[in-house]
């Protein structure tokens, strides 16, 4: 082999070399990257699936004013993260791809963000995760009440982590951000025959995602976001 054919063969080797390199470096930073969710997250959705979403989004918001209507707690069962959440009828467990592509975005990816408790409370996971695996299959507090034995989805988490006072009720909000009646709300509780109980304590998943004690750490897609940011309630 003649002196300048070995040269050409060694660059055409050196240049493999360093494509190949690069493809085992970003192959090997995405996987250092990849996010990996843990007992414990809180699953922030904006869930798309019915007029009453629409209308807890139309009175609430959350983290950065982005439009969550719904939440749920990852938990371990039997070496798989499964999502426990109240969601109607019942309390129950759901598969993690089920409730995350439950409600996606343009690109389809799930309208989802992920939510973990400061590290000073990690803790109290077990007590929490304990509490909402006893209320399984309770069923879904359509009244939006503490204390009857039923469970909505924030109230369900708030419960969970009460003896530790991570998170704290506040006035329920049930009109519009503008201070306006809310008229899915006021047909709602029609049919409930019951009173909108406006300013009684409560609890959303907006709230919670406001919250001081969590970190806001992962997205999943992309949520839909309110552009006002100065709001009455």
């Amino acid at each position: 082999m003649s002196r300048l054919i070995l040269v050409k063969f060694l660059n055409i080797n050196q240049n493999y070399f360093n494509l190949f390199s690069v493809v085992i470096l970003l192959t090997t930073l995405s996987s250092c990257n990849k996010f990996k969710l843990k007992e414990g997250d809180l699953l922030f959705q904006d869930l798309d699936s019915s007029p009453l979403c629409e209308a807890i989004e139309s009175v609430t918001f959350g983290y950065n004013n982005y439009n969550i209507s719904h939440i749920g707690f990852v938990i371990n069962i039997n070496d798989e993260l499964k999502v426990l959440e109240a969601i109607p009828p019942k309390v129950k467990l759901t598969d993690l791809d089920t409730f995350l592509f439950r409600s996606t975005d343009s690109n389809n990816n799930p309208k989802v963000f992920v939510g973990r408790l400061d590290e000073k409370f990690k803790h109290v996971i077990p007590i929490a995760v304990d509490y909402c695996l006893s209320k399984l299959n309770l069923n879904y507090d359509e009244f939006f009440l503490i204390n009857n034995n039923k469970y909505y989805c924030s109230e369900l988490i708030y419960e969970s982590f009460k003896s530790n006072n991570i998170f704290k009720l506040e006035k329920m909000n049930f009109n519009n951000l503008d201070g306006g009646k809310n008229e899915i709300w006021e047909n709602y509780f029609d049919e409930l025959n019951m009173t909108i109980p406006q300013d009684s304590l409560g609890i959303n998943p907006a709230a919670l995602s406001k919250s001081k004690n969590i970190n806001i750490i992962h997205f999943y897609g992309n949520l839909d976001k309110k552009n006002n940011t100065t709001f009455t309630n």
